[in-house]
């Protein structure tokens, strides 16, 4: 695990020098097929070195972190086209990644904390520093204060932990059974709000609609998957008490689910939609990880892979219509099949990823987590059928909108996608559709 740290920190004077814009990407894809084949044992930690360590559920988490990362440098051609602070753009990128690397790579409970809350400080700087409007500084502060409120008692549970155990290596937690109303309560909130969860959930609209297309890539494809991520990790050794209080954090992420996606069918702006699918469709990964079986742990672990790829892709697509239309209304962007015929194609394609049609990731998350929710409890049956409806809903919706009826007047100039473009669609799409082929990695790991 070391040598892809070491890997990524040489990668730092590149990003000084002229030039160097598309090179740091193809290391990254190097980079990434060169991650991809490591031999990883399905259940224990294996690749060693230096309190890190990688089992199946890191695995997937950095795969796909380096894999976002890539395609972000892809989308914001713009930056480099207008060298708009490029090479701090890079160096910001490649911290963000260094950041993410080693919270998924991490065993140690305390360093653990301490990359996951380092990650909010690029994501700050990439959304304060690139985003388009005034509104950005509010934007930041929001995602700064929602995170940080709930930090605290996270680390204060850390040091907890290791006073009793006098050890807080992640793999040795397992033999372990806290029964403490406290400190379940502030292991588990840190992670709920960066989910988020419903009612805590305000920062991320704002975030999303206020950064740049880079920010809003690993805001929806990596950032949300970091609150799954520690949830899976700290509940293994909160059993009995999460047997006694999952039930609130069902019923209230279950009833947000079907309020958000009644919301988003109210959204004029195709980035706020988006974003706010992103909390309907967490709402379910919520409830599949606190239901605590199999099928939860394996759905929700599936899902947020699935929708890292599929969100990432959307918010792509809204960044194509909005440098051509200089807005992101839906009003607008009316009509847009007489334009971009070709690009209507991914919208379709990828919206109904986001609906989970075969054959996609998303399908065999959903069926995974709504299996584990209706054996949990047969009453979680009524959200569910009305999640999916509305999910299938507000994707049609979306699509039915930006693609067909009377397109705006006011466009006068245009021009068509570009390669660029279709390759970005592409790779996005690519392993959302192509990793059902090898769903037995991802579901028979424990």
């Amino acid at each position: 695990m070391m040598k892809f740290f070491i890997m990524l920190i040489f990668m730092i004077p590149l990003c000084f020098k002229k030039n160097m814009f598309w090179l740091v990407q193809m290391i990254l894809f190097l980079m990434m097929f060169m991650f991809m084949n490591l031999t990883i044992n399905n259940v224990v930690y294996c690749n060693l070195s230096y309190m890190m360590g990688c089992d199946m559920l890191s695995f997937g988490l950095i795969l796909l972190s380096i894999w976002i990362c890539t395609l972000m440098i892809m989308a914001s051609e713009k930056l480099y086209k207008y060298e708009y602070y490029l090479k701090f753009f890079l160096l910001n990128m490649i911290f963000l990644l260094i950041m993410l690397y080693l919270t998924f790579s991490m065993m140690n409970l305390f360093m653990f904390y301490m990359f996951f809350e380092g990650s909010l400080i690029p994501t700050l700087m990439l959304i304060m520093g690139w985003g388009v409007s005034p509104g950005r500084i509010q934007a930041g502060l929001y995602l700064l204060f929602y995170t940080l409120f709930v930090s605290l008692p996270l680390l204060m549970g850390i040091f907890y932990i290791f006073n009793e155990m006098n050890c807080i290596m992640i793999y040795f937690m397992k033999f372990y059974n806290f029964n403490l109303y406290f400190l379940y309560l502030s292991m588990i909130l840190a992670f709920l709000v960066k989910m988020p969860m419903y009612f805590v959930h305000l920062w991320l609209p704002k975030a999303h609609v206020e950064a740049p297309v880079s920010g809003s890539m690993i805001l929806a494809g990596i950032m949300l998957k970091l609150g799954g991520y520690g949830l899976l990790r700290v509940l293994i050794f909160m059993q009995n008490i999460s047997l006694k209080l999952n039930f609130i954090w069902v019923i209230i992420s279950l009833i947000g689910g079907f309020y958000i996606s009644l919301k988003c069918l109210c959204q004029v702006d195709m980035k706020s939609l988006i974003a706010y699918s992103s909390v309907a469709h967490m709402s379910l990964v919520i409830g599949g990880i606190m239901t605590m079986n199999y099928w939860g742990f394996m759905g929700s672990y599936l899902l947020m892979i699935g929708h890292g790829l599929c969100s990432s892709g959307l918010f792509c697509l809204a960044n194509i219509n909005y440098e051509r239309l200089n807005s992101r209304s839906l009003f607008l962007n009316s009509g847009m099949m007489n334009f971009m015929p070709s690009l209507s194609m991914w919208w379709f394609l990828l919206l109904s990823a986001a609906m989970a049609a075969p054959p996609c990731l998303n399908l065999m998350g959903e069926i995974s987590l709504i299996n584990s929710l209706v054996s949990w409890s047969w009453l979680s049956m009524v959200m569910l059928m009305l999640i999916s409806f509305f999910s299938a809903g507000y994707s049609l919706y979306l699509y039915s909108f930006s693609q067909h009826g009377k397109y705006s007047l006011s466009l006068y100039s245009f021009y068509t996608s570009v390669s660029r473009e279709y390759l970005l669609l592409m790779l996005h799409w690519l392993p959302l559709n192509i990793l059902i082929l090898k769903i037995d990695y991802f579901m028979i790991w424990f």
